[in-house]
């Protein structure tokens, strides 16, 4: 059984940092950033702060058995001529240490100052900078070098996928989060984690699939697990908003194989659990996932949680759209597919991934291609769908599912309407949908 209004207290209760310590926090990183910017050798570098991570994806949760919670930020300096990647880490450490507050409280790891506060969370102040070529870097201690990123990139994606899971993305890296902590029998970064989950975030049926906490969660489940299966060995896992970008240094083969292995072990338990049909044996079987902390609801609180329920609605399908669903294939999953879009360069215009520019000008062009993990021979579909007054006066919403018959891969498309539109694509085999992705293009 679902259990909503259990979940809904689970996650209340036991999982979301409540609002009290995340208060707490923005207060941290004010008078963080306050002290760095007083700091005279340091503040006159300073540009900015950006939330990054849990603390960016809303997805912190709360410390477990008297553990820490973490929050990153980064910290935008300027780019200083003739400093090394590692000078940038070495100064603001020393901005701390000169610090009558953080001189105590302040530990370098490789690619941040972390400030621990005893026995509550730690906050991590990463540097960041954007270079004089345009490259938005972090800094890498021991090998000192600067590390590509698009930290706005990434919540932006990270975004796009909850929004298609109906909010239930953020819901569900929580819950594997607090199953991770509580378990301890697999480790994870949580940047890896999101992206993982993400990715396994379809554009098929997505109504019914991402309905509510549950379903979301033994969804995306169930695709994690057939996807891992796939890999015995650790496959190489790109950072979504920034090409050429990994994440597996932050990882190893056997953490990736006991991983692999607890996910689908996992995957099954939530199954049951889902499945059961006798209330009692379905609250047992969740708690053999989540442990006693998944309890029955109060009165008060299962009447909020019924008053909450949102059934998912689709947007109004346009004059000529179509769904991939209306084709008539079945959803087998296990794949993976990513849209790349790329700005292309005209007039002295920004050009380069649309990830790292977030938006484009109207009257410029686009290609989108793919990459793919499905063997050829495959069926590629693509949609593209506008939103806003401006394509719908014209209109020109759009919404068609076309067959690359070439099979080129690739597809050019031009800003002509100002809005949020998106495209997709579908890989089919056999009359099997294997892998979707969703790539939104903001046009402003």
């Amino acid at each position: 059984m679902k259990l909503l209004a259990y979940f809904s207290a689970f996650l209340k209760n036991a999982v979301n940092l409540n609002q009290t310590r995340l208060n707490q926090l923005d207060d941290r990183v004010a008078a963080i950033v306050s002290a760095l910017r007083a700091d005279q050798q340091l503040g006159e570098l300073y540009h900015d702060h950006v939330p990054q991570g849990s603390w960016a994806h809303r997805t912190i949760i709360k410390p477990f058995n008297g553990h820490e919670f973490d929050a990153d930020f980064l910290l935008h300096l300027q780019e200083v001529d003739g400093w090394s990647p590692r000078d940038y880490l070495r100064e603001v450490r020393a901005a701390f240490k000169r610090s009558s507050t953080y001189k105590t409280m302040v530990t370098k790891k490789n690619r941040c100052c972390r400030i621990v506060y005893a026995g509550d969370c730690h906050v991590d102040v990463v540097p960041y900078l954007v270079l004089a070529d345009g490259r938005e870097v972090i800094v890498n201690y021991a090998a000192n070098e600067f590390e590509e990123t698009n930290p706005q990139g990434f919540t932006d994606w990270m975004k796009e996928k909850d929004d298609l899971a109906n909010g239930n993305l953020r819901r569900v890296i929580r819950l594997l989060k607090y199953l991770r902590d509580y378990k301890q029998t697999f480790t994870v970064p949580s940047v890896i984690l999101t992206t993982l989950l993400g990715e396994r975030v379809q554009t098929w049926h997505e109504q019914a699939r991402y309905s509510d906490t549950p379903t979301a969660l033994k969804s995306l489940l169930d695709d994690l697990a057939a996807w891992l299966d796939l890999y015995p060995t650790m496959p190489t896992l790109p950072d979504p908003s920034c090409p050429g970008t990994t994440f597996n240094h932050r990882w190893d083969q056997d953490q990736y194989a006991n991983f692999r292995n607890k996910i689908k072990l996992y995957s099954g338990w939530v199954t049951e659990a889902y499945e059961h049909e006798d209330k009692t044996q379905s609250l047992a079987a969740w708690q053999r996932v989540f442990g006693t902390a998944f309890q029955p609801p109060t009165t008060t609180e299962a009447a909020l949680a019924k008053a909450a329920t949102i059934q998912p609605i689709r947007e109004s399908r346009a004059p000529h759209e179509q769904y991939i669903e209306d084709f008539g294939f079945v959803w087998k999953g296990g794949r993976s597919v990513r849209i790349n879009a790329e700005v292309l360069p005209k007039g002295g215009f920004r050009h380069g991934s649309l990830r790292r520019l977030r938006r484009v000008s109207p009257l410029q062009s686009l290609q989108f291609t793919i990459n793919t993990d499905v063997p050829e021979p495959y069926d590629l579909y693509w949609k593209v769908r506008n939103r806003g007054s401006e394509a719908a006066d014209a209109g020109q919403l759009r919404g068609e599912i076309v067959l690359d018959k070439k099979r080129t891969r690739t597809r050019r498309e031009s800003t002509s309407w100002r809005g949020r539109h998106y495209v997709e694509v579908y890989i089919v085999k056999d009359r099997m949908i294997l892998a979707t992705d969703h790539h939104d293009v903001a046009i402003a």
